[in-house]
């Protein structure tokens, strides 16, 4: 069981965690929590190590920002002791959870379980800190922001749980966000690669790094509500969404001959656009153009190039041909990405650098797509017939996605919503 910081949010929530806890266990199973810090912890500590020095010390950073989990953890550990449950809390580095040395964002190598192997064993629950462990030389690490999900499924994964329940703000994964539209439906199930690409296209419920990892050990993941009552059904009953390998997610259960063709349609409005004019048309530019950006670690989304044209004072055999390159990268990375680019104005040789960030990216998602055609084609009918241009493509095997004014974002959610059939009969 994992819960997130608004989950542990004060010591009234953490009696609501501990006594949904205790329902579990009561019930014969053998549980481990993975617990965040409380909400808006890491930012103070992250605050108090920038107030101390901007140049700090990464690895006096981690012991810093790792005390918001081990607080947590032994207030849940207390809470559960209250209420007649044996509980215990294990630090990153007790059990240990061994990382490799990349501080502030560390990934997981092995977890020795043995020690809590034998505390469940014994009837204890074991309550551990997520986002953190320990290097090879005995040094704190901690996973990156949102690394509290990858210390859940790398737990689970070690010990061979049956489950990983993931309890956070929403009851489940839905067809799209239920703000934008109504009447968007909470899915019973949905594929790992299809929660991978949701996750990276804006759906906010799962880190993408934790899907990967879990669609690696094969880890079965439940997204659940925390925010239910004492009378709220038992995780076993499966009210929340689970995360699976597309052969169970196939399964005819709830009498499916096929699945939906499209599982979900995300948005995400933290895009930026950015187009490059007048670039030489000839081998190597493009990449003059993406390795700046590779170095500075910005990751560019959408790419079009435009058909080659003749520039300004061009001879006849047309070689100072030139063309524009567009292409999109996170909002947050449009200043560092237009000085990288400034920097390499002299190898790339482009007129200017027009830049937008009144943009969003939606997706359309589903596995379905691979052995249908007209998915494409439909969201562009849709789109077109509501007068909403389209800016840039890119696609995957199992996604579509397309650029276009931030205002229309939520037009576009609903018609496609409607237009690959995802409504629920009655608003949610």
């Amino acid at each position: 069981m994992k819960f997130g910081g608004t989950s542990m949010a004060g010591i009234e929530r953490i009696r609501s965690v501990a006594a949904r806890v205790k329902r579990e266990a009561a019930a014969g199973n053998q549980v481990a929590v993975v617990v965040s810090a409380m909400a808006g912890e890491t930012d103070r500590l992250v605050g108090f190590c920038r107030e101390a020095s901007p140049l700090y010390d990464p690895r006096e950073y981690d012991v810093v920002v790792a005390a918001g989990e081990q607080v947590t953890s032994g207030l849940l550990a207390i809470a559960l002791q209250a209420i007649g449950v044996p509980a215990r809390s294990w630090l990153g580095w007790q059990l240990p959870i061994h990382t490799d040395d990349a501080f502030a964002k560390a990934r997981i190598g092995t977890i020795d379980t043995d020690a809590l192997d034998a505390s469940l064993s014994a009837g204890e629950v074991a309550v551990i800190p997520g986002f953190q462990g320990v290097s090879a030389n005995g040094r704190i690490t901690t996973l990156g922001r949102g690394g509290s999900d990858t210390s859940a499924v790398a737990v689970a994964a070690a010990m061979k749980a049956d489950r990983c329940d993931i309890y956070t703000d929403v009851d489940g994964v839905y067809t799209t966000d239920p703000r934008i539209v109504p009447r968007a439906r909470k899915l019973a199930k949905v594929t790992y690669e299809e929660m991978l690409e949701l996750a990276s296209v804006g759906a906010k419920v799962l880190q993408t790094r934790s899907v990967g990892l879990a669609m690696k050990e094969n880890v079965r993941i439940q997204v659940l509500s925390s925010f239910t009552g004492d009378d709220a059904p038992m995780a076993d009953t499966l009210p929340g969404t689970m995360i699976v390998g597309e052969e169970e997610a196939a399964s005819k259960e709830n009498g499916d001959v096929e699945r939906q063709l499209i599982t979900g349609i995300a948005h995400d409005k933290n895009e930026a656009k950015i187009t490059l004019t007048s670039v030489p048309d000839k081998p190597g530019s493009v990449a003059a153009i993406f390795e700046p950006l590779a170095a500075a670690n910005i990751n560019v989304d959408m790419i079009i190039q435009n058909i080659a044209h003749r520039s300004a004072g061009s001879g006849d055999n047309g070689s100072t041909s030139a063309t524009d390159v567009t292409f999109t990268v996170p909002a947050a990375d449009l200043p560092r990405s237009i000085e990288a680019l400034n920097q390499a104005r002299g190898t790339i040789g482009f007129g200017d650098l027009i830049h937008d960030t009144r943009v969003a990216k939606i997706s359309v998602v589903g596995v379905g797509m691979r052995s249908h055609a007209g998915v494409a084609s439909t969201m562009f009918t849709t789109l077109g017939a509501r007068g909403i241009n389209i800016q840039a493509i890119s696609t995957s095997e199992i996604k579509v996605s397309v650029l276009i004014h931030e205002d229309e974002t939520e037009l576009a959610v609903r018609v496609l919503h409607t237009a690959y059939g995802l409504d629920a009969d009655e608003a949610a």
